[in-house]
């Protein structure tokens, strides 16, 4: 990374990104693991296909209860040591899963793996934040977000390839040699920080605000709880638009999946004034899609379309929401923030899953479009109004940041926090 002797950060640490990207692939990868092994996992461990894939929902529940508590337990060690060593307890997690004789060991084992990966994603937001220059920020977050995507769209069939040509086992035994080689490159590659990141000198002048980063969380959550209620169900909403297409629903799915990587790759390009505005645009683009598919059932290439703008607009949002948290929480905040991240995510895409599961139960999955697009739309009205409001000024960008903290320098008022 190039910097000056001031320390100041003035370059792209391609090089850390790229092993942090890494980092993010093996976690997403071993994240949706079971989905990939479900039959195999289920018969070997002698329980239900349904008990199986509770160890999805499991993960999430537990990166929401345990992120904090490690977080705040690790809070001053230097962050690189943090994701060296808890990506190394998630290969232990995974090799004990590999080997577990029986059902609660596993689970056991995934237990540990999404307690550790709750840290890992928290610590690996704020460092990313620590390490890239604040007006390179949406790259660097594209970047290692780049990661977890290609761990959906490219690390979840290979395992499966692998269950299929050897066991389930082997695919956490290969997850587990994945851990601890991205733990040796974190350790040899990324670039270092002190404990608890650089100081808010290293802002470039910008204070950090807490109650913004809360706000913009919160409402970013409440729209991925629209998007996943929907998106648990994406195979019987996209099921007309598949059959227009040669292989069906597997190649719609990456259909699907590739839009959203191109919707992540758009977002490293934005520039740091326009990341609110392009937030809340990607925010009412997933609700417009989601209404969509509500209008366009029977006809084929109109749905289509709108899973490909569905892609787009929800792949550009996680890389969109997470440099905006940061920026706003700016290095005052930035360990906060990036614990916050997680947590409101992962709980966002659990209520959403379970609320889209209550409506296809109730009205099948027929009902489930426009229920989703009004929690994103209230989500998004969220969105615009934080922008508006003075104590919430941050959230518009920097030059809308600018007036307020000039008013305060003649002010003896304390700034809020």
């Amino acid at each position: 990374m190039d910097v000056t002797t001031t320390g100041t950060r003035t370059g792209t640490p391609w090089p850390s990104l790229v092993v942090l990207g890494g980092a993010t692939f093996v976690m997403v990868t071993g994240e949706m693991l079971p989905t990939a092994v479900l039959p195999q996992m289920s018969a070997d461990l002698g329980v239900t296909q349904a008990r199986t894939g509770l160890l999805v929902s499991l993960w999430a529940a537990t990166v929401v209860v345990a992120t904090f508590p490690l977080v705040r337990l690790t809070r001053r060690w230097a962050r690189r040591t943090v994701v060296t060593g808890a990506l190394g307890m998630f290969a232990l997690a995974s090799a004990l899963t590999a080997v577990a004789p029986g059902y609660e060991v596993a689970a056991a084992g995934r237990l540990l793996g999404a307690a550790v990966c709750g840290l890992l994603w928290a610590t690996v937001n704020a460092h990313v934040a620590d390490i890239v220059p604040p007006r390179l920020l949406a790259t660097g977050v594209a970047v290692v977000l780049g990661g977890a995507t290609l761990g959906t769209v490219v690390g979840v069939p290979l395992a499966s390839v692998v269950a299929h040509a050897w066991d389930w086992r082997a695919a956490f035994a290969a997850l587990g040699v994945l851990g601890v080689v991205a733990a040796l490159l974190v350790r040899a590659v990324v670039v270092g920080t002190p404990a608890g990141g650089p100081t808010a000198g290293d802002s470039g002048g910008t204070t950090g605000q807490l109650r913004p980063v809360l706000v913009v969380a919160g409402l970013v959550g409440l729209v991925l709880v629209g998007h996943f209620a929907a998106f648990t169900f994406v195979t019987r909403l996209a099921a007309d638009a598949a059959t227009v297409l040669p292989g069906g629903m597997s190649t719609a799915l990456l259909v699907l999946g590739g839009a959203s990587a191109v919707g992540l790759a758009l977002v490293g390009r934005v520039g740091e004034r326009w990341t609110a505005a392009v937030l809340v645009s990607a925010s009412a683009l997933v609700g417009v899609a989601l209404l969509a598919l509500a209008a366009v059932g029977g006809r084929p290439v109109a749905g289509l379309v709108v899973v490909v703008v569905w892609g787009l607009a929800s792949g550009a949002l996680p890389p969109l929401a997470q440099t905006l948290i940061m920026r706003v929480a700016g290095p005052e905040h930035r360990g906060t923030a990036g614990t916050v991240i997680p947590v409101v995510f992962n709980g966002g895409i659990a209520v959403g899953a379970a609320l889209g599961s209550a409506l296809v139960a109730s009205g099948g999955a027929g009902a489930l479009p426009v229920p989703a697009a009004l929690v994103v739309g209230v989500a998004v009205v969220g969105l615009v109004v934080a922008a508006r409001r003075p104590r919430d000024r941050a959230v518009a960008g920097p030059r809308a940041a600018r007036a307020p903290r000039a008013r305060a320098e003649v002010s003896t008022a304390p700034c809020p926090s």
